[in-house]
């Protein structure tokens, strides 16, 4: 009891914190004003396909997410280290798992509100025709996951290095990694330079792509869930390594 009462005073504070700050206000702002520019306005989106599906608006979310993500991350712990408050959250009666946990969540239901905030396009899209619900819930819940994925990788980084730049710069190429990793032109290449198969399709299963347009389809299958929950689980535990060998140093 005492555990899941440190969490949600660890989780409360991370959420307080993000809206003391213009941090939240820029970061919704920045992805409502891209998602919809990019759904609506681009060549060949919405308008352009003449069928009510929001299919065009989630293919947008791991691009949007690779510096928006990573933006609202890289203050977790790098900003307690650079305040020296750090130092302040790990002397009270909370546990370094508690800490990390709660700062995640804390951190993943502020990116959650950024995207229920996208509600208007799902009204639009009904009041124009008569979409597939399968894929609007697979969308949504593979946009959630996706989100958590690239956090967890933004918070390892923001723990790894006290300045928010360099956990930026590390937490966009990472998940730029996991996202080239299952694209044609990059698997194609490897072909061609006579890498052998085996590496290429065991490089392309690390890529979040796949993963994502498969429960973008409205196909909810545990093997993608699991993968998403498999990043966060291991960058969440490195965080927690990283935390409290800094801790004890």
């Amino acid at each position: 009891m005492e555990a899941v009462r440190n969490f949600g005073s660890i989780l409360k504070r991370e959420v307080k914190s993000y809206f003391e700050s213009p941090v939240a206000y820029v970061f919704l702002i920045a992805f409502l004003v891209l998602v919809n520019f990019l759904t609506f306005f681009m060549r060949g989106g919405y308008y352009e396909a003449r069928q009510a599906d929001l299919r065009m608006f989630f293919d947008w979310h791991p691009w949007v997410y690779l510096f928006l993500v990573p933006a609202a991350a890289m203050r977790t712990w790098s900003e307690e280290r650079r305040s020296g408050t750090i130092e302040l959250l790990l002397t009270l009666p909370v546990t370094t798992t508690q800490a990390v946990l709660g700062k995640f969540v804390g951190a993943w239901l502020f990116l959650g509100l950024g995207l229920a905030l996208t509600f208007p396009i799902v009204i639009t899209t009904y009041w124009l025709g008569d979409p597939d619900i399968g894929p609007l819930i697979g969308g949504y819940v593979g946009s959630f996951l996706l989100a958590g994925a690239y956090l967890a990788v933004g918070v390892f980084t923001s723990a790894v290095t006290r300045n928010q730049v360099i956990s930026f710069v590390l937490s966009v190429g990472i998940c730029l990694a996991l996202v080239l990793a299952g694209l044609y032109p990059i698997t194609r290449m490897l072909a061609d330079w006579s890498v052998p198969g085996w590496f290429i399709d065991g490089l392309a299963a690390f890529s979040v792509l796949p993963h994502y347009e498969s429960i973008q389809r409205g196909v909810i299958d545990l093997r993608d869930i699991g993968y998403f929950v498999s990043i966060m689980i291991v960058m969440l535990f490195a965080t927690n390594l990283v935390v409290r060998n800094r801790n004890k140093a």
